[in-house]
């Protein structure tokens, strides 16, 4: 039971290939340590003590943040509601205009159709239409106003006498004329 010699050859060489492996790596590791030691050491701690101020904040953050949310999610869903019911006034308000309106052109479209009955049935009586229409008119404005109007002559004696009040002639002391036409003395 003798080791063929090839075999111990082959042993020895993969052990000095591991060996030979390490060693670079331990002279890499050795010479960036004896360059860069102390801020390695120095970049550790900081990151160390990053690491302990951020676990102390992260619960109390949970807690203000849990808070905030059923806070907002709470006052999201009263807005949601006020501005929902501020929608159902508004269109309940636009749905009366919009009824008083329609019976509004109801009566406006009855009275025309009304008017447009006492027209055809004054034609076949051999009337006139448009007499009765303003005696209509007439008796309502009569009614409804309790002053004179006034008559066709007093209108007729202005233009008789020749009073034009931009002219500057006739009625009374005050006249006005024009101003003189371009630019502004003085400058």
């Amino acid at each position: 039971m003798e080791a063929e010699p090839g075999a111990a050859n082959i042993k020895t060489e993969e052990e000095n290939l591991e060996n030979q492996d390490l060693s670079l790596f331990q002279a890499t590791v050795s010479a960036v340590l004896s360059e860069y030691g102390w801020y390695l050491v120095i970049l550790g701690v900081g990151v160390y003590l990053l690491i302990q101020h951020l676990s102390k904040n992260k619960p109390s953050q949970e807690q203000s943040s849990t808070s905030a949310t059923s806070q907002d999610a709470v006052s999201v869903v009263r807005r949601q509601e006020a501005l929902e019911a501020s929608r159902r006034k508004m269109q309940a308000e636009l749905d009366a205009k919009a009824a008083e309106f329609k019976d509004k052109q109801q009566r406006v479209e009855e009275e025309k159709r009304r008017q447009k009955i006492e027209m055809w049935e004054s034609i076949q009586q051999g009337k006139s239409y448009k007499g009765n229409v303003k005696l209509a008119q007439d008796t309502d404005e009569t009614a409804s106003s309790s002053t004179v109007p006034k008559s066709k002559a007093d209108k007729k004696s202005f233009r008789s006498s020749g009073y034009n009040p931009l002219s500057g002639e006739g009625g009374g002391t005050c006249s006005w004329r024009p101003g003189r036409r371009g630019p502004s003395a003085g400058g």
